[in-house]
């Protein structure tokens, strides 16, 4: 990926609403379920999603920007400001510089030799466990091979199916589909690494992160474990009681309304809420808490009627001193 910028089709003064906006429309326009006829699409999935990643994360942009890393994220020209010339230090036995001796270059003359041959011996030499020679002329270990980038994915999950921990399916860029396991008490922007599902490296592949965004609900929504609706009865079921049918995300349960019963009463289901874990490797559900709201008739003409000059003697805001 040459320029993260010209992947998403961005100017390099582009804000971070505009980045996301344009990785966002490449990504539904790319996405391997949509592009199955497409070879190319899920390695320019892969390329959007790559790019979306080092241009979100401030730190990086700043870096590729500067010119510090490529666009797979790699330092530029690691050993800038060194000079070139190998060691350079202060006064003393220490502080010289190395240069070219006698036609030799610092590769082809041991400086521990050399300063054996200066001061007669073994003193300029130790040695480790193993006897081998350790000094001026030992190189540092190569760096180890590194691993792949990771790939970024975004997994929209119902509301319904995150409140229930119900397994998600996803699709991975090389167009894959797995089955994804929600974790105990997930909330939106969670964040799943699935282990070597990233960009191939010499180190072996990176990772695949997969961040949740749960849904909205038109009548449910989240209160801590618990899950809150308003459910509407009639003034006849308030009145004289009834069983009605209240939604859960498991799916309607039957409901029982006691006569008499007051708009706002809560009523609690156990179980039906979010999940919560309870100790190593126990989970459980919290439960849903229905408010009751009276609705009166749309025709007021026969109720009327029926209570005639009747009036409630009851006194309802008395306790607010009124």
């Amino acid at each position: 990926m040459a320029d993260p910028y010209g992947t998403l089709g961005v100017a390099r003064t582009a804000s971070e609403a505009d980045i996301k906006s344009a990785y966002r429309k490449l990504a539904k326009e790319l996405h391997p379920d949509r592009n199955k006829d497409k070879p190319n699409a899920a390695e320019r999935f892969s390329d959007v999603t790559k790019a979306y990643d080092l241009l979100s994360d401030k730190n990086k942009r700043a870096q590729f920007d500067r010119g510090e890393i490529d666009a797979d994220g790699n330092p530029l020209n690691p050993f800038a400001g060194m000079g070139g010339r190998g060691f350079a230090g202060g006064s003393g036995a220490r502080g010289y510089r190395q240069q070219d001796f006698g036609g030799f270059g610092a590769e082809e003359m041991d400086l521990g030799d050399l300063f054996e041959g200066l001061f007669g011996g073994g003193k300029a030499r130790s040695t480790g466990g193993n006897g081998a020679r350790r000094g001026f002329g030992q190189r540092p270990p190569p760096p180890p091979p590194r691993r792949g980038a990771d790939i970024q994915y975004r997994l929209a999950v119902p509301f319904v199916d995150a409140a229930a921990g119900r397994d998600q399916r996803i699709t991975l860029a090389d167009g894959k589909a797995i089955n994804l396991k929600l974790p105990v008490g997930v909330t939106d922007g969670t964040q799943m690494r699935l282990r070597g599902k990233g960009h191939d490296g010499p180190g072996g592949p990176g990772d695949g992160i997969v961040v949740i965004e749960i849904g909205a609900h038109p009548f449910f929504h989240r209160d801590g474990d618990n899950i809150r609706m308003d459910l509407p009865i009639t003034l006849s079921e308030a009145i004289r009681g009834a069983k009605v049918k209240c939604p859960t995300v498991d799916g309607p349960v039957m409901l029982t309304i006691k006569p008499g019963t007051s708009g706002g009463t809560v009523m609690r289901l156990a179980g039906k809420g979010w999940t919560r874990k309870t100790g190593p490797g126990g989970v459980e559900r919290g439960d849903q808490l229905v408010t009751l709201e009276i609705q009166l008739p749309e025709d007021l003409e026969k109720l009327e009627q029926q209570l005639g000059d009747w009036v409630d003697p009851a006194r309802p805001r008395e306790k607010f001193g009124l």
